[in-house]
């Protein structure tokens, strides 16, 4: 159970995060108005399921968008940080595959609307990026290496990158798991409590000590199998990479350790398989620092493990996305526990065997900050 401080900090955290309330979904008529007003841009609007925001695919006679209407409680400069990302990945590394902003008729980069209660809400329309998501396919391990490439030219890209919200207070950060033991509260599964808490104190253990000493930089945050679009007939197979709304500034080894956490216990007879191909992809492209290495698999563990938690929760207070949210998270605990069953010492092994280690060891690359935010 969380002591009052931090009871107080998951609170504000989770209402920082707007995973604390719900709301009304935007009319899909206002959203036809605008998208004509502002994108001089018109079809048919189909709603896609999400999180939190409001989601639209809009079809048009010339190609296909994603319309995306912030929540009323997410701030517009956290919405901010989300397109300046794409834009300086766009400038910067214009070769990778990233989603692209669509500038409105006057030029800017969102609309803003005010909502029934009155808060504001942001209207986006991006690039629609068309094809299968790696959670839709069987990947072998050499293309689960490809997709972890993709990933670590992502973060090269993004080491450069700054802005006035990107240390803005996430609850999927996983900087901030160990404050949020009271979430287990709210998992009605004993079984379930207990593999979470072999997961906080893990990592309690591990990655506690080192939070201070973690290379850091802004993220893409959710490089999850939902996120990542493929096409196996494609020679690098990630043709897409999208959803830039849980970028933030974290330590780096978060970052692989949220696509890690999403391949546990796909395999069941070897459940850290596909997690250690993707990683072997990942530090061809941004070697991991030996230092850092052993921590990887306690935080991937350490983000299943909080989806699972966050769904539980979530799922007793926002009941018209309960299906959506229990539905990603539904293997969840299984994979957990499938995990926890091959001992720590031994993945590290088969990381350490895959992965190409950094020669600055526990140092810091020229160019990279030291501390978390």
């Amino acid at each position: 159970m969380t002591t009052a401080p931090d009871a107080s900090f998951a609170r504000r955290l989770l209402e920082e995060s707007g995973l604390a309330s719900s709301h009304e979904p935007v009319d899909v008529g206002l959203v036809h108005t605008l998208v004509a007003k502002h994108y001089h841009l018109g079809g048919n609007l189909e709603r896609l399921a999400t999180e939190k925001d409001d989601t639209f695919r809009l079809r048009t006679g010339s190609g296909d968008y994603l319309v995306k209407v912030s929540p009323p409680d997410e701030p517009e400069s956290v919405v901010a940080l989300q397109t300046a990302v794409m834009r300086f990945l766009e400038d910067a590394a214009g070769e990778l595959p990233v989603q692209r902003v669509k500038l409105t008729m006057a030029g800017d980069d969102n609309v803003v609307l005010a909502a029934r209660d009155g808060r504001t809400r942001v209207l986006r329309v991006l690039g629609f990026v068309d094809g299968e998501v790696l959670a839709q396919t069987n990947a072998e391990p050499g293309q689960l290496a490809r997709a972890g490439e993709m990933l670590g030219r992502v973060d090269l890209a993004l080491a450069a990158f700054t802005h006035p919200a990107d240390r803005r207070g996430l609850v999927w950060d996983i900087r901030h798991f160990h404050r949020l033991t009271g979430l287990a509260e709210h998992t009605p599964d004993p079984g379930h409590r207990r593999l979470a808490g072999e997961v906080f104190t893990l990592f309690e253990a591990a990655v506690v000590p080192a939070l201070d000493h973690l290379e850091t930089q802004v993220i893409h945050g959710d490089f999850s199998p939902h996120n990542i679009v493929v096409d196996p007939r494609h020679d690098g197979f990630v043709t897409g990479v999208i959803d830039f709304g849980d970028t933030m500034r974290s330590a780096v080894i978060f970052d692989p350790a949220v696509t890690l956490a999403n391949l546990l216990g796909r395999t069941p007879g070897s459940p850290w398989r596909e997690a250690c191909a993707f990683a072997a992809g990942y530090a061809a492209v941004r070697p991991i620092k030996d230092g850092e290495l052993p921590l990887l698999p306690v935080a991937a563990l350490a983000r299943l493990t909080l989806r699972a938690l966050l769904a539980d929760w979530r799922a007793q207070r926002v009941p018209e996305r309960r299906d959506y949210l229990l539905g990603h998270a539904k293997d969840d605990w299984l994979n957990v526990e499938r995990a926890l069953a091959v001992p720590l010492d031994d993945v590290v092994g088969q990381l350490a065997t895959r992965t190409p280690s950094d020669p600055h060891g526990p140092g810091v690359r020229p160019g990279h900050e030291r501390k978390t935010p």
